[in-house]
């Protein structure tokens, strides 16, 4: 057995793999091949068993690249590395819910922090990876509306023939890849890491930021404006109230960059200040559909502070209470 041997102590061995329904694939009779210890996490770097098999005709084979536990933390699948509720990048879930990511991304602590996890797991004190309890329902309202419930089986497509793009290839109908011109875009660039960790993940942008558009909340050209406006508070919110809930309601990265908070008590508004253009707009796809607070819902829009005193607030805005986005307000 493996774990008599201390350097195998720590290694992961499993009878199947936790995936999702389109790395499955739509064949109901599908073969799998099991390969102990066969490659090394894509995260925690520790060996695993890896899996691999064909979802179904016309589709390449596919392979688990991280090991269960690592799945489990994140509640993800262990071949495309979506989450298994939504169906969606992690970074997406964790900006919607605000979830603060534990896991370390140097290589020292990773697979100490993946042999503790394990652990926790084995004594039943931690289980997969709890965001119920802590998310907002606008949080998770914009979740549901983002939620991919249908398999997408055209993403077990085979890649593009390099030899293709290059116009070598000489096996014709014979090639096992696509035959067509491959698309340059950030998109052609994703990481097992960023995608997991939930970082600089250019899918998740990209859905975040359609999101935010479709909410009313698209970024103004002028890239002076890092500010983001919050009216319709509660009445018995104070400073302290909404610096609590603004922090609160942002992940780890994007809180860290906030610069000020601006209470204005008699106007039941607020203006959030950040330091820099990319962390407002990751905050505003965050509030894509409101910010709660005190079980009410905050409206929020872009803005923009003026030396003198005075705000100006843009149109571009995500108001959930129908009435039209106030133009102007004075601070």
């Amino acid at each position: 057995m493996p774990k008599a041997d201390i350097n195998k102590a720590g290694w992961e061995q499993s009878e199947f793999p936790i995936l999702c329904e389109t790395c499955l694939g739509d064949n109901p009779f599908i073969r799998m091949s099991k390969q102990e210890f066969g490659r090394s996490c894509g995260t925690c770097a520790r060996p695993f068993t890896i899996f691999r098999w064909n979802p179904g005709s016309g589709a390449r084979y596919k392979a688990t690249v991280i090991c269960q536990t690592c799945a489990k933390v994140k509640n993800v699948c262990q071949t495309c590395l979506l989450d298994l509720e939504y169906g969606l990048p992690t970074q997406v879930r964790d900006t919607a819910l605000a979830v603060q990511s534990e896991a370390p991304t140097s290589d020292i602590n990773r697979e100490y922090y993946a042999q503790n996890m394990e652990t926790k797991m084995e004594d039943g004190t931690k289980s997969f990876m709890q965001v119920g309890g802590r998310a907002s329902s606008a949080g998770k309202e914009m979740l549901k509306e983002l939620a991919r419930t249908n398999p997408y089986y055209k993403r077990n497509r085979p890649h593009v023939c390099s030899f293709f793009a290059k116009g070598e290839c000489k096996r014709g109908t014979e090639c096992p890849y696509r035959h067509e011109k491959p698309v340059e875009n950030e998109l052609a660039h994703q990481s097992i890491k960023d995608r997991y960790h939930g970082h600089n993940d250019p899918v998740a942008r990209k859905i975040l930021a359609t999101h935010a558009v479709a909410q009313g909340l698209k970024p103004p050209e002028d890239q002076t404006i890092m500010s983001l406006f919050l009216s319709s508070l509660p009445a018995s919110a104070t400073e302290v109230d909404v610096r609590t809930h603004v922090v609160n309601s942002l992940p780890n990265d994007i809180s860290s960059h906030l610069k000020s908070i601006v209470h204005v008590a008699k106007s039941r508004c607020a203006f959030v200040n950040f330091k820099d253009r990319p962390s407002a707009e990751r905050a505003a796809e965050a509030w894509a559909n409101g910010l709660d607070m005190d079980e009410e819902k905050v409206s929020v829009k872009w803005g923009r502070g003026r030396n003198g005193g005075s705000t100006k607030v843009v149109a571009s805005s995500s108001s959930l209470s129908g009435t039209p986005p106030t133009m102007a307000t004075t601070a």
